[in-house]
């Protein structure tokens, strides 16, 4: 009896080392939330890729809204390697440059393209126009007789660099040529709230309408329905990450008078909903 009450005890004493050790290395390897980097490699489709970032201030590492991006923290969870494109104030008219000078540093090595981009179009209240426009065509057609030309209704890209459809098919038609085989998500444009940075940068709250006369829920409808247009995957970012800056902003943004850009914590949170999100689609094909 006494030798088993000593087994006992060496054996709950294990148990409880074993315990600290599991835990000390959860606190070392992973953050609240994110596995370490050696599940991750074993469960993410996305570990070890090669990844453009294109967008504006969001994505640009210039900004001082944080110290960290979100594509950073992406890189350290998943051993990513970011090819980074973003510039503050640019809108979606601007993205084929990002591409072009994507493409011609890196060619067609990259894996994935991410883009997160639309907050400025609605600041300076682009029209959102038409993803296509319509006429009428003759064309050959054949159900189960001789095939004879038939006068139909049909419709073509609209390529409206003044409207945001229009930019946005400018935009996706250069990524689909040059990156046919390649993933491609769009992000919609997070909330946002009032930007005060100087006397002649000062930018209203989303519940006021952009000079264009609309809200920028217009341009989130935009980017989701671009998923469908253009057959890429859409990350409601603007839904997902539970950003409301119009209430409590500075938990997730960087200060009282900067209710546009994400903080250090807003950009680990977008970074975290992004991680498990992208988890549900190749990024290798």
């Amino acid at each position: 009896m006494k030798k088993y009450c000593v087994f006992l005890f060496m054996l709950i004493a294990a148990m409880m080392f074993t315990n600290v050790q599991a835990a000390n290395t959860k606190s070392s390897n992973e953050t609240d939330g994110v596995p370490s980097r050696k599940v991750l490699a074993q469960i993410h489709p996305w570990y070890g890729a090669r990844v453009a970032f294109l967008g504006d201030s969001q994505t640009d590492p210039r900004n001082n809204g944080s110290k960290k991006k979100y594509w950073g923290f992406l890189s350290e969870w998943l051993d990513i390697k970011p090819y980074v494109y973003g510039i503050s104030g640019q809108q979606w008219s601007q993205i084929p440059a990002q591409v072009e000078k994507l493409h011609g540093e890196h060619g067609s090595d990259v894996d994935a393209i991410l883009i997160l981009m639309g907050t400025n179009d609605y600041n300076h209240g682009v029209r959102i126009g038409q993803w296509y426009e319509e006429g009428d065509t003759i064309v050959e057609a054949a159900y189960g007789q001789m095939k004879r030309k038939e006068l139909r209704h049909y419709r073509r890209f609209t390529y409206d660099p003044n409207t945001f459809r229009g930019r946005i098919n400018i935009a996706m038609k250069l990524i689909k040529e040059y990156y046919t085989d390649k993933q491609v998500v769009l992000l919609t444009p997070i909330h946002r709230a009032i930007f005060d940075a100087n006397d002649k940068n000062l930018q209203p709250e989303e519940n006021i309408e952009s000079r264009g006369g609309l809200y920028q829920d217009a341009y989130v409808e935009s980017v989701k329905e671009a998923g469908n247009v253009w057959a890429v995957p859409v990350i409601d970012t603007n839904s997902l990450t539970g950003f409301f800056p119009l209430i409590n902003g500075t938990v997730y943004y960087h200060n009282a008078k900067d209710l546009l850009h994400p903080n250090d914590a807003g950009h680990e949170r977008l970074a975290k909903t992004l991680l498990w999100q992208l988890s549900k689609l190749p990024c290798r094909f």
